[in-house]
C-alpha cells in the first residue's frame, strides 16, 4: 500500500469534508466545485485500491484478507453514494451527507493502513 496515496486521500477527503461542512452550515446545497472534488476523490480511492490489490497479489499484506478488502470495497462505494444522495437532496442536507461522506473516507483510510501494517 502506498502511502503517499493514502496521504492524498485523507487531506482530499478532510478538505472536502470541511468544504462541504461549511456549505451546509451556510444553508447551500452542493455545487459544482464539491461535485468535481468527489470525483477527484473516486479517482484517488480507486488508485489506492489499485495499489492495495497489487500489493496483496505482490504476496504483501496482512493475513486478514476479509477486513482489508472489505474497507477497500466500502472506500470504493461511499463517493458516488454520497454524491447521488446530494443529488438527489438538493438541500443543506445534501452538503452535509457529503461531509458525513468525507469524514468517513478519511477515517476508513487510516484503518486500511493500520490493517496493512499490521498494527491492529
Amino acid at each position: 500500500m502506498n502511502t503517499t496515496v493514502s496521504t492524498i486521500v485523507i487531506s482530499g477527503s478532510l478538505l472536502l469534508m470541511l468544504m462541504s461542512l461549511i456549505n451546509a452550515i451556510r444553508n447551500r446545497p452542493m455545487g459544482m466545485v464539491l461535485l468535481v472534488g468527489f470525483a477527484l476523490l473516486e479517482v484517488a480511492v480507486l488508485v489506492q485500491a489499485g495499489f492495495v490489490i497489487a500489493g496483496v497479489v505482490g504476496g504483501a499484506g496482512p493475513d486478514d484478507k476479509a477486513t482489508l478488502f472489505g474497507y477497500v470495497g466500502g472506500e470504493v462505494l461511499i463517493p458516488p453514494a454520497a454524491v447521488f444522495l446530494a443529488l438527489a437532496e438538493r438541500s443543506r442536507w445534501g452538503s452535509a451527507i457529503l461531509a458525513v461522506a468525507g469524514f468517513a473516507i478519511a477515517v476508513m483510510t487510516a484503518r486500511l493502513l493500520q490493517i496493512w501494517q499490521g498494527v491492529a
